[in-house]
């Protein structure tokens, strides 16, 4: 997505450890003009999927999952990361590192809001190693839902988690990929993309994943990302 392509070489900031900072647009500020072309594009990427529930996870993912689910004309339910007061009843619980935080997190989806008969789009801002990914896939399976898509604004293609979504068959769009950056320049790479797509439908899985599932599935990263 070229206007996403362009604000990011504006206005991103590179930093060392492969981080790259957009805040005052994406993910802490937020452009909802551009949040919403955004959903636009995503809309017609996916406008052959039976669509009818998105999945993100707090914080970040909820601004641009929102603006989507309203292209969609369908609900957003965020995974939280902390059991509160107001979350009752069963719930489908995974665990997942994050790169912003440096640390391991419980995620909870209540099961009043995801079942069989959803099929599922999972948003997030951020795509690198894929572990937070990973674990709403695992929700959504958990549930017996049918996880139809990921939604990326923007995918890190030189960290492996877009390439190992894709290789498991999972339908994959980034709006936009950088696949590479220099923090000494502040020069960033964007890869041409062909379209390349797949298609997986959701199983049943374990309800919590643990320790070892955590150091499986970033076992070949040193600081695992979102």
């Amino acid at each position: 997505m070229r206007l996403l392509e362009e604000r990011i070489q504006r206005d991103g900031v590179v930093k060392a450890e492969g981080v790259l900072k957009v805040d005052s647009f994406l993910n802490h500020q937020m452009d909802i003009s551009l949040f919403n072309e955004m959903g636009a594009e995503l809309k017609r990427l996916f406008a052959d999927a039976p669509i009818n529930k998105i999945l993100t996870i707090e914080a970040s993912g909820i601004g641009i999952a929102a603006i989507v689910a309203q292209h969609f004309g369908v609900p957003v339910v965020f995974a939280k990361k902390a059991q509160s007061i107001n979350l009752d009843g069963e719930m489908y619980t995974t665990r997942i590192q994050s790169f912003t935080h440096g640390k391991i997190f419980n995620v909870i989806v209540s099961k009043k809001y995801i079942g069989p008969e959803d099929h599922v789009l999972i948003i997030d801002d951020f795509l690198a190693n894929g572990c937070a990914l990973d674990g709403l896939i695992e929700i959504v399976e958990s549930a017996g839902a049918i996880v139809e898509g990921i939604g990326i604004a923007i995918e890190k293609g030189f960290q492996p988690g877009g390439k190992s979504l894709r290789e498991r068959g999972y339908r994959l769009e980034s709006l936009a990929i950088v696949d590479a950056m220099d923090p000494e320049t502040g020069e960033l790479t964007f890869r041409e993309q062909d379209g390349e797509t797949g298609s997986r439908a959701g199983l049943g899985g374990v309800v919590e994943c643990d320790a070892d599932h955590i150091a499986e599935a970033c076992a070949a990263v040193e600081n695992a990302g979102r």
